[in-house]
């Protein structure tokens, strides 16, 4: 009978009694997160002295723990040669500016022309993370949100960079146009988000199961009809930026989700008639990225340069205004 590659056991010594029994696996077996043991664990995959038992059980010395990790699950999508820009780029992660109307990760049903099918022709030597074959991405952008992001290239990279995110020790900024004029200089937001009670495709701050969120912003500029403000993200909820602007009546200009009929509408000037300005996407810009490095702990800091239709918005903006 062929044996199992993926198949291993551990003999609990005295030192090791008490710790939960995740943790343990996860030590001993390196390059493999802690979560994706557990999920093991919890399926079965992974037992102590042949009984399923629970990711959080304290091990006791002389446990047998005996268990196999899967195989990589098949690849159902391919490399694509899709042209991206790349700010820094090591053999544990790629830093990348990403470019408005690229999605980042497949779905069902598309599973082409995405920002991994671009990272499997960038790295071809991208290894399997968390039991499946694909590249690390760590955290997510809009489809039409431009800007910085991370992805691992190893499991190592991509469990180290996870954490940091969970723990919220990375630093995120943006920029985005909102419609309006706000007075204030700056303020908070921290309304909970959540799915919206209706529309399952929205986030709400009305939902019923809400979680905490906050958002920093302050004004970098002011037009006759827009801010363009700066945000500090303290958390990392979906649609965070576009749901707490919208909830403050100041929703990002051309936001197709949260934005409502608005429209960037300039008073005239002179004999000039009022000024329609249209913005083909929402714009939001991840402008800044800071994290410790996923092998050295190295601070790194990144920053992504505003792409062509927001400048040229922005300028526009500043020439009706003047």
């Amino acid at each position: 009978m062929p044996t199992d590659p993926g198949a291993f056991s551990i003999v609990v010594d005295k030192i090791d009694a008490g710790k939960r029994l995740d943790v343990l696996v996860a030590a001993n077996l390196s390059g493999h997160s802690r979560s994706f043991i557990a999920h093991l664990i919890t399926s079965g995959r992974i037992k102590v002295h042949e009984k399923i038992i629970k990711p959080g059980y304290r091990v006791k010395s002389g446990d047998q723990v005996e268990g196999s990790i899967p195989p990589p699950e098949p690849l159902l999508f391919r490399p694509e040669p899709i042209p991206i820009e790349s700010l820094y780029e090591d053999e544990q992660m790629i830093v990348i500016n990403k470019q408005p109307g690229l999605v980042v990760h497949p779905a069902p049903g598309h599973y082409s022309g995405t920002l991994v099918n671009a990272l499997l022709y960038h790295c071809p030597t991208l290894g399997g993370i968390g039991g499946k074959i694909r590249p690390g991405i760590v955290h997510r952008l809009d489809k039409d949100t431009s800007g910085v992001l991370v992805a691992a290239k190893t499991d190592t990279a991509h469990q180290r960079l996870a954490e940091q995110f969970k723990s919220r020790e990375v630093q995120k900024q943006y920029l985005a146009l909102v419609y309006g004029d706000i007075k204030e200089d700056s303020g908070t937001v921290t309304l909970a988000i959540g799915r919206h009670p209706v529309d399952r495709k929205k986030m709400s701050t009305r939902s019923r199961k809400a979680r905490g969120a906050e958002t920093r912003w302050k004004v970098r500029e002011r037009f006759d009809c827009a801010t363009l403000l700066e945000l500090d993200l303290k958390t990392g909820r979906t649609h965070q930026i576009r749901v707490h602007c919208a909830a403050i009546g100041h929703p990002v200009v051309s936001d197709p989700v949260y934005g409502g009929r608005r429209r960037l509408d300039l008073p005239a000037s002179g004999k000039n008639f009022p000024l329609q300005i249209k913005a083909a996407r929402q714009m939001l810009h991840a402008w800044r990225l800071q994290f410790a490095h996923p092998l050295t702990a190295a601070l790194m800091f990144f920053e992504a340069p505003l792409p062509a239709d927001m400048l040229g918005l922005l300028e526009a903006l500043r020439d009706r205004s003047k």
